[in-house]
């Protein structure tokens, strides 16, 4: 199976730059996921932001979800957990900017599912999902 295609979920008001970090280093790490930089480019109507996020979640095989300290503001993260337990795509999350154990997670993102940004962990967390969810 060719690897694996994640969504990243972040906040884009607060995290936009963890999110270039992460998917930058990604491609250097030995981590077996290819990320798709689908995130809205621009601002747009509610009715058509849901529509784009919820094909493009669709099109992937898991979503990681950068949780970073400002999370109690970020609505969009919430639907696009949504979106992804709608169509089974399995989700996790990594915490950037500071946050911890303590930080505010998304409604539907459980503690248990978070984990710290080291490459060798979230390559098991890719690994655990993928035999947990859908394999597309």
């Amino acid at each position: 199976m060719s690897n694996p295609r994640a969504f990243i979920s972040f906040d884009f008001d607060h995290n936009e730059s963890e999110k270039h970090l992460f998917a930058g280093q990604a491609k250097h790490s030995k981590t077996p996921f290819n990320i798709e930089d689908w995130s809205s480019k621009s601002s747009l109507p509610q009715n058509e932001w849901e529509k784009l996020i919820h094909d493009k979640i669709n099109m992937c095989n898991l979503m990681i979800v950068l949780v970073g300290r400002h999370m109690s503001s970020a609505g969009g993260i919430t639907k696009e957990i949504a979106f992804a337990k709608k169509h089974s795509v399995p989700v996790f999350g990594v915490y950037v900017d500071g946050a911890g154990t303590t930080s505010t997670l998304p409604t539907d993102l459980p503690r248990n599912r978070v984990i710290s940004w080291n490459w060798d962990n979230i390559a098991a967390a890719i690994d655990q999902v993928m035999k947990e969810g859908k394999n597309r």
